[in-house]
């Protein structure tokens, strides 16, 4: 059965929307043995950041020696993705099959009383089946969004992570950087260690959380630092001073600045580790950091012209890749390929960085939610003289492609899903992604 077939299976069974709240998933968990239990695991939070920071610390555990597991979303091109172990997502076939014997067992739950769960609860109880199936020796968990009421907020972890905290999806979360750092503070557990990268207002919120549970918090920046220099577009180098010992001249192949505080809280996270008992050295982590992969992010696919594909998806990611294409691309030819979703600030991400570009080109992200994508135009015309619109995001990146010349350079950017759409038909262009 093909991947998008079965996924179709999952989604008829689930219910519609987001409803935040625990109880359905811990009433699934249960009904399937709970998985959760007994797999030790690190919970992984954040507005942004996270699925780096997850990638990264799973690399470093795998690098160990640890059978490891990895759990993220959204994924870029495949479902697949959002179910890791040692860095390789789950086969196609094993997938299906997952999830054919998992099914009924949904609907056998709801017929003896149990709330219908959502998509996301669906996947979050996959994920733990099949860790718990690949006898994992630990899983790096990232939440779906927020954290109080995730669906993963159902595991007690060694450690947990809180990468930083700005605004978005206040509808959910909350108006203020305060509300939505209650949200994602959510994660943290009596006792249990916890690592952020957080700022101002959202710091000291974790902060008095963690003191009421007597959870240790360790802050980047202060009880942890990560400082470098970039080696042109395929990485940078690094040095990491941890809590107890200091990493020189680390290999870290994700681009931009801001990977160094996520390298950091993985860095943080893996000493917490080894205070439990796990055996994790230097040379574990300069390997697990030289060897992640992480697509889609900072990600250079091309050379002529130069493809620089990124999922910003708000204003914190999108200042981050303005920061990025005005410190590694300075006076270059930039093309912009944006496209946004409709439940995103678009007037803030399009004021950073349509200035940056030539040429505009908005594009419409796959999916429902961008059923408004052309007023990104008209966002981006209070900043470019000429914005083109095109729907179709094969068309927009093909322009791009026809214009920008051997020496210009393309930024995908503005979401997620339009970025691995456009990855996956790269990779099938001569010179595309691989």
């Amino acid at each position: 059965m093909r991947e998008a077939d079965i996924i179709s299976r999952l989604r008829a069974v689930a219910a519609a929307g987001f409803l935040p709240g625990l109880e359905r998933v811990r009433g699934l968990l249960a009904y399937v043995g709970n998985p959760q239990d007994n797999l030790p695991a690190v919970h992984i939070a954040g507005t942004n950041g996270k699925g780096s920071t997850a990638a990264m610390l799973a690399s470093i555990l795998a690098s160990a020696g640890y059978r490891t597991g990895l759990y993220t979303s959204p994924h870029l091109e495949r479902y697949a993705e959002r179910f890791l172990v040692n860095g390789e997502p789950i086969a196609g076939e094993r997938l299906a099959a997952l999830i054919e014997r998992f099914l009924p067992r949904v609907e056998a739950f709801v017929r003896e009383g149990g709330e219908r769960p959502t998509e996301f609860e669906l996947l979050t109880a996959l994920a733990f089946l099949y860790f718990r199936e690949e006898k994992v020796d630990i899983a790096v968990v990232e939440t779906g969004l927020g954290g109080r009421l995730d669906a993963t907020n159902v595991i007690l972890p060694e450690a947990a992570i809180i990468t930083n905290v700005s605004l978005e999806h206040t509808a959910y979360l909350g108006d203020s950087v305060a509300a939505i750092a209650r949200e994602k503070a959510g994660i943290v557990k009596p006792g249990v260690p916890v690592v952020t990268a957080a700022e101002g207002a959202a710091l000291e919120i974790i902060r008095e959380r963690c003191e009421a549970l007597g959870a240790p918090l360790y802050v980047v920046g202060t009880d942890i630092a990560c400082w470098g220099e970039s080696t042109g577009l395929t990485c940078q180098r690094i040095t990491v001073r941890g809590r107890k010992r200091t990493l020189a001249n680390l290999t870290l192949p994700l681009l931009g600045t801001h990977q160094r505080l996520n390298a950091a809280c993985a860095v943080a996270a893996a000493e917490i580790l080894t205070e439990k008992g796990f055996r994790i050295a230097g040379e574990d982590i300069a390997r697990g950091l030289a060897a992640v992969r992480w697509p889609g992010r900072c990600e250079v696919v091309r050379s002529s012209p130069l493809v620089l594909l990124d999922g910003a998806h708000n204003p914190a990611g999108a200042a981050a890749l303005a920061r990025f294409v005005h410190t590694h691309l300075p006076g270059r030819k930039i093309t912009l390929v944006l496209g946004i979703l409709d439940d995103k600030d678009r007037e803030a991400m399009v004021r950073m960085l349509v200035p940056l570009a030539e040429k505009v080109i908005v594009t419409r992200p796959p999916g429902a939610r961008a059923v408004g994508w052309r007023q990104v135009a008209v966002e981006a015309r209070k900043y470019a003289a000429t914005v083109r619109e095109i729907e179709a995001a094969d068309a927009a990146v093909e322009e791009a492609l026809t214009g920008a010349g051997a020496d210009g350079v393309i930024v995908v950017t503005g979401s997620l899903y339009l970025v691995g759409a456009v990855r996956a038909l790269l990779a099938g262009t001569p010179g595309g992604a691989a």
